[in-house]
C-alpha cells in the first residue's frame, strides 16, 4: 500500500484513539483506577443462591434480578454453558436449575422444562462435576459416600512432604482448606420441601432417583491398566471411605483447629479470601459449620465482601467469580500510554496501582521462598495474600510506560522485579502465584476433575515478563548492578524455556488468555526485545519468524483474528474462530513487535479495527463490543469473559501501529 494511504490509515487509527481514550476518562473512577465486569458462567450466581439458602439468608429482596438474568444465560436448547455461543454443560446447567427452583421457579414452566431435557438428554445429575456434587450433597440430592474424601489431617502434612496444601495451586488451596471442615461434619441444609439426607427436591432430573450412589472416577481395574499414579490415588480414597474419613482418629480436632486457624490467618482484613468467590463461599459455610454465628465479625465480613462481587444491570443481578481492579488499572494505563495519551489520568491510575504493591509479611509464596524481598501485585482489591507475577510483570510495564524515566516509580519497580526474580521456576518459565507448584500427578486426585490443582509455568507469564525486563534493559535508568545481572540471568533461563514449549505449529499455548493467539502475543512482544540475544540470536529469530508466520495465516478474511475456545480440546482449532477485537489486539501487537506497519496483514488488521470500533452513548467516544468470552480461568472447564478486554488491547494495537506512523 502506498505511504499516503499508509498516512491516511494512520490518521484514522489516531481519530479512532481519540474517541477510545474519551471512553476511558469517562469510565474512570475518580481514585483513578478502573473496573469493568468479569462475566464467567452461571455456576458462580447459582452457588451464591445455594449458599444463602444453606445460611437462610435473605432469598427475596433481589429474587427477580437474580431469576432475570439465569433467564438471560439460558441457551435455545434449555441448557446453560460454560460462555456464550458453546454448547451447553451439564454441571453449570443442574446448578441454574437448582438454582431457580430454590428461587421458587416451578419446574413445570417452559423453560424449566426445555433445561430438564436437556439435562436428561446428556446424563442428568449422575454426570456433574465433584464440585456440583459437593454442593448439592450439603442438601442431601447426592450421597455424600458419593463425593471423594477429603480428610482434615491434610492440614497437618509438612509443607515439605510430597502432598500438602502447599503444592496445591493458591486457588483449589484456599477452597480446599475450608472444604476439609465441610468434608469433616457433611452437612445437610434445609430445602424449600424440607430437610432431608435423601431430599427429592431434584429427582426430575435423575435418570435413575433410586440410584444416586454413582461413581465419581473410574473402576480401580480399568485404571490400574492405563495408569497406576490415578489408580494409587483410587486406592488411597477408598481406604479413606472405609476408615470414616478419618473422622474419629485423634488427630481430627487437631486439624480441624489448624483447618479454622488457617481460614482466619488467610481473611483479609475487608472480609475477602483471595480475592475469588470460591473460598469465600466455602470459607463463611466452613466457620459456621465450626460454631461462629452470621453476625460474628468474620462470616458477617465475608458475606459483604461477597455481596462486593456482585453486578446488576438491566439484565439482572449476577455475582463475579472474581474483580479485576488492578488487572483493568493496569492495562487501561497501557493502552493509553500506547496510544500516546498519557495524562493526569494515567498519572492518578499509576499512583492507585502503586499504592496496592504487597509488601507485608502476608503471602503463601513465603512458605517455600521466605527470603525474596516483597513487591507484588494482585489481581483484585483486597488480595494480599496472593500477589500474581503476571500482574507485577503489567505493572512493570505501566510504570514505564507511563513515567519512562521512573522519576516516580523507581522503588515500586525494582521491588517488583525482585519479587518475579525470586519467584523463577527451575524450568526456567514463570507460573502466576506460586513457584516449583508443578507436581501435575495431583491433577489425578480423584477430586480433581477440572484439572487444576497446579500452577506450573506458562508461555504466557514468561512472555509478559520478558517484556517487562526487555523494556528495563532498554531504558536509561541506573539499576543496581547486581540487579541487572539478576534480571540477565533470568532472562537467560526464561528464552530458552519458551523455545521448549513452542508448538510445532510455531505458535504457543495460552494458559490465562483464549488461546494460541494470546499465549503467541505474550511470547512475540516479550521475546522481540530479545532478538540480539547473547545465547543465540539466530535461535530468538527463527522461533520469531515461525511464530509470526502461523498469526499471519491465522489472519481471517475480515482482516481480525479470532480463536474459539474450543482449541484448549482440539488445538487443531488453535487460531482459528470469528474475529474478536481483543484477539485481534493480540495478534497486531505481535505482528507490530517484528513487522513493518506497513505490511498487509497488519494494515488489514488496523482495518478490521477501525470498522468495528462502535459509537457508545455520548457523541465523542467509542468502544469495540465483544461477546464472545478471550479470557481465561481453567482451560475446558471456565472461562472469563473480560468486558474492557475488547476496548484497552485494541487501543494498545492502534496505538503501536500509529506511534509507527509518526516515527517514519
Amino acid at each position: 500500500m502506498a505511504d499516503a494511504s499508509f498516512g491516511s490509515l494512520a490518521a484514522e487509527a489516531k481519530h479512532a484513539l481519540d474517541r477510545a481514550a474519551n471512553f476511558s476518562h469517562h469510565r474512570q473512577h475518580e481514585d483513578g483506577h478502573w473496573c469493568g465486569e468479569l462475566k464467567s458462567n452461571a455456576t458462580i450466581t447459582a452457588e451464591y443462591v445455594m449458599l444463602r439458602q444453606a445460611l437462610g439468608l435473605d432469598m427475596e429482596s433481589d429474587r427477580n434480578e437474580l431469576i432475570s438474568w439465569f433467564l438471560s444465560e439460558q441457551n435455545q436448547d434449555g441448557s446453560w454453558s460454560l460462555a456464550p455461543g458453546h454448547s451447553g454443560d451439564i454441571s453449570t446447567s443442574v446448578e441454574a436449575y437448582f438454582a431457580l427452583k430454590i428461587l421458587g421457579i416451578e419446574p413445570d414452566t417452559a423453560f424449566m422444562r426445555k433445561a430438564r431435557l436437556f439435562i436428561l438428554s446428556v446424563g442428568g445429575v449422575a454426570k456433574v462435576r465433584i464440585f456440583t456434587r459437593i454442593y448439592l450433597a450439603t442438601f442431601g440430592l447426592f450421597p455424600w459416600s458419593a463425593v471423594p474424601e477429603l480428610p482434615a489431617e491434610l492440614i497437618m502434612m509438612p509443607n515439605a512432604a510430597f502432598i500438602s496444601i502447599y503444592r496445591l495451586a493458591s486457588w483449589a488451596r484456599s477452597t480446599i482448606v475450608p472444604l476439609l471442615i465441610i468434608s469433616h461434619h457433611r452437612p445437610v441444609y434445609a430445602l424449600p420441601n424440607g430437610i432431608s439426607e435423601t431430599n427429592d427436591f431434584l429427582d426430575e432430573l435423575w435418570d435413575n432417583p433410586a440410584k444416586k450412589n454413582v461413581p465419581y472416577s473410574p473402576s480401580l481395574w480399568q485404571l490400574v491398566k492405563t495408569d497406576a499414579v490415578a489408580s494409587t490415588f483410587v486406592v488411597i480414597d477408598s481406604i479413606l471411605h472405609m476408615l470414616g474419613g478419618l473422622r474419629s482418629s485423634p488427630t481430627r480436632s487437631r486439624a480441624r483447629g489448624q483447618c479454622i486457624d488457617w481460614i482466619l490467618q488467610h481473611q483479609e482484613t475487608e472480609g475477602d479470601w483471595a480475592g475469588i468467590f470460591p473460598p469465600m463461599h466455602t470459607g463463611v459455610v466452613a466457620l459456621c459449620l465450626e460454631g461462629y454465628a452470621l453476625d460474628d465479625a468474620p462470616v458477617k465480613k465475608g458475606l459483604e465482601a461477597i455481596e462486593r462481587f456482585s453486578w446488576s444491570d438491566k439484565r439482572g443481578k449476577r455475582v463475579q467469580a472474581c474483580v479485576s481492579p488492578v488487572w483493568d488499572t493496569i492495562l487501561s494505563t497501557i493502552g493509553l500510554c500506547d496510544a500516546d495519551m498519557a495524562s493526569q489520568d494515567t498519572v492518578s491510575a499509576m499512583k492507585w496501582v502503586k499504592g496496592r504493591q504487597l509488601c507485608g509479611p502476608e503471602g503463601d509464596w513465603r512458605v517455600y521462598k521466605p527470603n525474596i524481598t516483597a513487591g507484588g501485585f494482585s489481581f483484585e482489591y483486597f488480595n494480599r495474600w496472593y500477589p500474581d507475577v503476571d500482574d507485577t510483570a503489567a505493572a512493570i510495564l505501566a510504570m514505564i510506560k507511563q513515567d519512562p524515566k521512573l522519576t516516580n516509580s523507581r522503588t515500586s519497580v525494582v521491588k517488583a522485579v525482585q519479587w518475579i526474580i525470586g519467584m523463577q521456576n527451575n524450568d526456567g518459565g514463570w507460573g502466576a502465584f506460586d513457584i516449583h507448584n508443578d507436581r501435575l500427578f495431583l491433577n489425578k486426585i480423584p477430586f480433581s476433575d477440572m484439572e487444576a490443582l497446579c500452577d506450573p509455568s506458562t508461555a504466557d507469564v514468561t512472555g509478559r515478563i520478558l517484556e517487562a525486563f526487555g523494556l528495563l534493559f532498554q531504558s536509561s535508568n541506573d539499576f543496581p548492578v547486581d540487579l541487572v545481572r539478576d534480571m540477565k540471568l533470568a532472562c537467560d533461563r526464561a528464552i530458552p524455556y519458551l523455545f521448549s514449549i513452542q508448538e510445532r505449529s510455531g505458535s504457543w499455548y495460552g494458559r490465562w488468555g483464549a488461546n494460541y493467539i494470546y499465549g503467541t502475543s505474550n511470547v512475540v512482544c516479550g521475546l522481540a526485545l530479545f532478538s540480539n540475544w547473547e545465547g543465540g540470536s539466530n535461535f530468538v529469530n527463527d522461533s520469531l519468524n515461525r511464530a509470526t508466520l502461523w498469526l499471519r495465516n491465522a489472519q481471517n478474511p475480515d482482516g481480525g483474528w479470532g480463536e474459539t475456545l474450543l482449541s484448549y480440546r482440539k488445538p487443531d482449532l488453535g487460531g482459528k474462530g470469528c474475529s474478536t477485537a481483543s484477539q485481534t489486539g493480540w495478534a497486531l501487537m505481535a505482528l507490530l513487535a517484528r513487522s513493518l506497519s506497513h505490511e498487509k496483514s497488519i494494515e488489514s488488521g488496523v482495518g478490521y479495527l477501525l470498522r468495528t470500533q462502535t459509537e457508545s452513548d455520548r457523541p465523542d467516544e467509542a468502544s469495540w463490543p465483544e461477546s464472545q468470552y478471550t479470557g481465561t480461568g481453567f482451560p475446558n472447564h471456565f472461562y472469563l469473559g473480560y468486558s474492557l478486554y475488547s476496548h484497552y488491547f485494541p487501543m494498545m494495537a492502534l496505538g503501536r501501529y500509529a506511534r509507527t506512523h509518526s516515527n517514519r
